[in-house]
């Protein structure tokens, strides 16, 4: 007896035998639980499907609607019912969405709402194309009457503002004020070349960046600028660019282009009587401010309004309305005292 119960016993402890049977009760328990647990993989799983499934249809479409490009308008009931013949035109900066062009135009309207009414240039996706936006604002321009135009020049967005203001001012169209804010004369005043002459090449001899590639190289840009920002931000700036907001790389190697192969002074006795307001700072680590304020000025001696004015305190230092309204505020309304001092407006000030 107890030489086989020991040896039952020994067999049972090495695990060569079969194991004990599972009770009635254990066995269902088990059964009830792989359910849910399947259940739920189920459930999440076709969560994830549906989500990126609406994500792609939703990527689509604003992809598709963004290959038009747009006058986009920020509401302003006072300026509008003020200045019904006056308006301002944001020129984006590089790699600036649809979104941020309107928190731009928000951030800025304390100071510009007292002059116009506000709107930005939404860039087509399909790539920039200069024509086609100078007839899109002469478009506006002749749909609202406007009697006022002013431009505010975002960073590369000046150089455009630049432009289109000459092409206007071929049609018979003037522009009254130009503020170019951290805006390069040529491609000499960017900082970032290495990268830059890499995109642009690729772009001029046919190649198209695709999303895959853009992260690595959205992301190795911001990484030489980190002195401007933080980990975190280069990691969300980085990311945001991929978002299906941001603009197409198509777009964004095209804006590279223009910048690349735009000189100030083949514009200069162009603009008639319109009025160039540099701002900029110093510490600017994207655009060489002492570069780009040397090339405004040799360029347009004539129009130049002031390049003395300094964005102090703003962080990033390069055009960043939207990161400091406060610094921008003060110095937009500075440039309209020195363009359209009190005792000389007159009644434009309000078209009541």
């Amino acid at each position: 007896m107890n030489s086989a119960s020991d040896s039952g016993s020994n067999r049972r402890g090495t695990g060569s035998m079969e194991p004990e049977p599972t009770a009635p009760g254990d066995l269902l328990r088990t059964t009830a639980d792989l359910h849910r647990v399947s259940r739920r993989r189920f459930l999440a799983g076709s969560l994830a499907g549906i989500l990126l499934s609406t994500d792609l249809v939703v990527t689509d479409r604003v992809q598709h609607y963004r290959e038009e490009l747009e006058i986009l308008r920020v509401p302003d009931e006072d300026a509008e019912r003020r200045f019904p013949h006056a308006m301002w035109f944001l020129f984006p900066g590089y790699k600036t969405s649809w979104e941020e062009t309107a928190w731009l135009l928000r951030s800025l309207r304390p100071a510009l709402a007292t002059r116009g009414q506000l709107a930005g240039i939404g860039y087509s996706n399909l790539g920039l194309k200069v024509p086609a936006i100078l007839e899109a604002v002469h478009a506006s321009i002749r749909e609202h009457s406007l009697t006022r135009v002013y431009f505010y020049g975002h960073s590369f967005g000046g150089m455009l503002a630049v432009q289109v203001a000459a092409g206007l001012a071929g049609r018979g169209v003037a522009v009254d004020l130009i503020i170019l804010d951290s805006s390069p004369s040529g491609r000499n005043a960017v900082r970032d070349q290495t990268m830059f002459k890499g995109a642009v090449f690729l772009y001029d001899n046919g190649y198209r960046i695709t999303t895959g590639l853009r992260g690595g190289y959205e992301l190795g840009e911001r990484v030489l600028h980190r002195n401007e920002r933080s980990w975190r931000t280069v990691a969300e700036q980085t990311l945001e660019q991929l978002s299906p907001l941001a603009p197409s790389s198509r777009l964004i190697q095209s804006q590279a282009s223009y910048i690349y192969h735009f000189t100030a002074p083949r514009f200069s006795g162009s603009l008639g009587g319109t009025k160039l307001a540099f701002i900029g700072n110093p510490e600017d680590g994207t655009v060489d401010y002492g570069a780009a304020r040397a090339g405004w000025e040799t360029a347009f001696p004539a129009n130049l309004l002031t390049s003395s004015l300094v964005t102090e305190g703003a962080r990033p230092a390069h055009a960043s309305p939207q990161w400091n309204p406060a610094v921008y505020q003060d110095i937009v309304l500075e440039v309209l005292r020195l363009f359209d001092p009190p005792e000389a407006a007159g009644g434009h000030r309000a078209e009541e």
